[in-house]
């Protein structure tokens, strides 16, 4: 590097700013209870029925709503207060998250009214992703941006390590509903930061709903760039889902194990995840957003071979952190790539289309897997997303490669 040259940005550079941080801590302790409910609930369907695909569709209840809600939520976060919308996602959370505590605390829960309130904490976390995501760039400078992003995957990933494995603890002694509660009472640390924020933003442009849908709906689909990241996404959301879809079935299933090792296992995914995520952006500057996604596909397709094939819980323990890893290079490379090259204005609505796109794909695939799995088994439900995994690598970046460092770019 010569003596002209800037250094890249730290990695920590985002904790500079007052707001970043306070919203980082207090998104942290919503994410670990988030992931405390997700074992419970995960688990818990695990004792109310047999079927692969209700088990798996616990998963994908998390994110079909922001696949059929995603674009009417970005042309919300564009046409009001970003913070006002996630302080109202936020709250809808809390009451879903105490009613599902309440009905597990009483016996009533039952497969479907499971499903039902996992489809409603989607519809929040719909609600709230195209805001949060645009919100960012109102916490960072410009500069600092992708730092940001990788620091809020560390956040989530860091709860996705200690939280399954506090959930398997907790709700092995306790059962699911202290786990339902305490996911409740996270909400509440995240809410009081976003009252305390006020960023000074201008008043939003409003505009009709289906219009603004139909704006972001457009400059995606004219947006070359953008429209090559969203096959990426959409490309891999449905193979990649399949191993934490069907977690619990295998560890229940093969595994014989019970809900701490499935904390464990998830713990391990988690751990990896945040790895690549202090990692993936010097390797992204290094190796290019193609040859990331592409190498981590195949990676995680590696990873998925002695999860189907061995039944041994160190082998399924080290497969979850490398698929970890995985998994989060693919999913920050494709989630910066896709904020640099958004503009500002209509931000919220390409965040919505993109997560609708890609997170809309893992439930088609949480769906695909688990009822191949109730038609075969589970191990070739897992064969055929690594097969999966691996044609779509070799394929896909032929027909649409991932954009050059400055094609499409909108942010310095």
């Amino acid at each position: 590097m010569s003596p002209d040259t800037p250094s890249p940005p730290s990695a920590l550079a985002p904790f500079r700013y007052p707001a970043f941080r306070a919203i980082w801590i207090a998104n942290l302790a919503s994410n670990m209870g988030s992931m405390i409910q997700s074992v419970g609930a995960a688990w818990l369907m695990t004792e109310l029925t047999r079927s692969h695909m209700l088990i798996a569709l616990v998963q994908a209840g998390a994110t079909i709503p922001i696949l059929l809600l995603g674009v009417f939520a970005g042309a919300i976060a564009d046409n009001y207060d970003r913070r006002r919308v996630m302080l109202a996602a936020q709250t809808g959370m809390l009451l879903v998250s105490a009613a599902l505590t309440v009905t597990t605390w009483m016996g009533a829960i039952t497969p479907l009214l499971l499903l039902f309130f996992t489809l409603a904490v989607g519809a929040g976390t719909a609600l709230n992703g195209p805001a949060w995501q645009a919100s960012v760039r109102m916490q960072v400078g410009p500069k600092d941006l992708p730092q940001a992003i990788a620091l809020n995957s560390i956040a989530f990933n860091l709860a996705r390590s200690a939280g399954p494995a506090l959930g398997g603890l907790l709700i092995s002694v306790t059962g699911p509903a202290p786990a339902f509660a305490l996911n409740a009472v996270s909400y509440l640390a995240l809410i009081i930061v976003l009252m305390r924020w006020h960023p000074e933003v201008a008043e939003p442009k409003r505009s009709p709903m289906l219009a603004s849908i139909t704006t972001g709906l457009r400059f995606c689909y004219q947006s070359d760039p953008v429209r090559r990241i969203l096959i990426r996404g959409f490309i891999f959301g449905i193979p990649a889902i399949s191993f934490q879809a069907l977690l619990p079935s295998l560890v229940r299933d093969r595994l014989q194990g019970t809900e701490t090792v499935y904390g464990l296992c998830l713990a391990a995914f988690g751990a990896g995840s945040i790895i690549a995520a202090l990692l993936v952006g010097n390797l992204r500057r290094r190796w290019g957003s193609d040859r990331i996604v592409t190498a981590a596909s195949l990676v995680y397709a590696a990873a998925m071979l002695p999860v189907a094939l061995i039944q041994s819980l160190p082998a399924i323990l080290i497969a979850a952190f490398v698929a970890g890893m995985a998994w989060v290079s693919v999913l920050t490379t494709l989630n910066v790539a896709m904020q640099l090259r958004s503009p500002e204005a209509i931000l919220g609505r390409c965040m919505a289309i993109y997560q609708a796109v890609t997170f809309g794909a893992m439930a088609i695939g949480a769906w695909l897997f688990g009822m191949i799995a109730d038609f075969r088994t589970l191990a070739q439900a897992i064969l055929a997303s690594a097969v999966w995994l691996v044609i779509s690598a070799v394929i896909v970046p032929m027909l649409a490669p991932m954009p050059g460092r400055d094609e499409g770019r909108i942010m310095p």
